[in-house]
């Protein structure tokens, strides 16, 4: 960005979030005490609904509190700036999705509970780093952030898991609220106090649901996350492994990312952000089908989402070659005019 930016939209999402549901909170508990008898049919749903609050309250105070844990964390590195270490993030978010797992969210798909918590973990910090790494042009990881949310808040929904898709709403109208003055030309940027938020809230409200349902003729909806969240996983990997190959320190920040590489091949800022929007929409409303389809069909869906990443590496590799080519070529006409400057004909041409 050639302007200064102020870093404090991740804020605005968090106070967003948290006031959506302390308003949430106070609604259930006013049910529960019979104030608001003026809306009887509400009342007696958010009473079915408080049971079930009760029921999830540790592992909701443990989400709460890491929520929190990971914004104050990614305010101080915003603060900082590059002179905070990456050990202090990592050790931070460790702890917060250890706090996470200790409050009993966690899948449980594996042949061992210490499988399931360190599986559990792993992906919470994942997924948090991945959403802070996407965080590199305007409006992209808010804007991925809120179509991955309205997805999973859908696929909530058609399983009847209420609670958790109203959490996934919340987040998204926090997020939607942030994407209109982040998106290109952005006014405010969220900073890593929203980039790692968003990340650890999707991570975590991934793992706290079950894709498996009595529809299910297998395991196999447990990778639904995966296939929603396939956008930044790409992107992560994808980054990781360039600068692996090339001897550079992997979290030292460049301009290898998913959305540069598309710049590179000559699109837009606006044009990369909606590029990669329409891919997070591809993969993850095919993932919204899965658990109630038999297992050809789930095969069917996966191979769909491997073949479009697959599609998308084929550009990325074409885009850099012709990048470098086009690179090469400039140098080569500087040096032609410098020695055309020099032999006193300044007006060298290429056909």
């Amino acid at each position: 960005h050639k302007n200064v930016h102020p870093l404090l939209g991740g804020g605005a999402i968090f106070a967003a979030f948290m006031t959506m549901i302390a308003f949430g909170v106070a609604l259930l508990i006013f049910a529960k005490l019979g104030k608001l008898s003026f809306f009887p049919e509400a009342q007696r749903h958010l009473m079915s609904q408080f049971n079930v609050f009760v029921h999830v309250l540790p592992q909701f105070i443990g989400f709460i509190v890491s929520a929190a844990m990971m914004f104050i964390l990614g305010l101080v590195d915003d603060i900082r700036g590059v002179g905070f270490s990456y050990k202090w993030k990592f050790a931070v978010q460790t702890v917060a999705a250890a706090i996470v797992v200790a409050s009993g969210i966690h899948v449980d798909f594996l042949p061992h509970p210490l499988l399931d918590m360190a599986v559990t973990m792993l992906w919470i910090i994942g997924i948090t780093n991945s959403f802070n790494l996407l965080d590199n042009m305007d409006g992209l990881s808010s804007g991925v952030a809120t179509i991955v949310s309205l997805i999973l808040a859908a696929l909530t929904i058609r399983q009847g898991q209420y609670f958790s898709a109203l959490i996934f709403l919340i987040l998204a109208g926090s997020t939607l609220g942030f994407l209109r003055y982040n998106f290109n030309p952005s006014k405010i940027f969220m900073g890593d106090a929203g980039s790692l938020f968003l990340g650890f809230m999707i991570a975590t409200l991934t793992v706290s649901n079950s894709y498996v349902t009595p529809q299910s003729v297998s395991q196999l909806p447990v990778i639904v996350p995966i296939l929603v969240l396939g956008v930044p996983l790409f992107d992560t990997f994808s980054v990781m492994m360039i600068r692996w190959q090339e001897n550079r320190p992997l979290f030292v920040g460049d301009t290898c990312h998913f959305s540069h590489r598309l710049i590179k091949l000559g699109m837009s800022v606006r044009q990369t952000v909606i590029f990669i929007y329409l891919v997070t929409l591809c993969v993850g409303v095919s993932a919204i089908l899965i658990p109630e389809l038999n297992l050809l069909e789930c095969m069917l869906v996966v191979m769909q989402e491997a073949l479009i990443f697959g599609l998308i590496t084929l550009l990325m590799v074409k885009g850099n070659r012709l990048h470098v080519l086009h690179q090469s070529l400039k140098t080569d006409l500087e040096q032609l005019r410098a020695v055309g400057s020099q032999s006193g004909n300044g007006n060298v041409g290429i056909e």
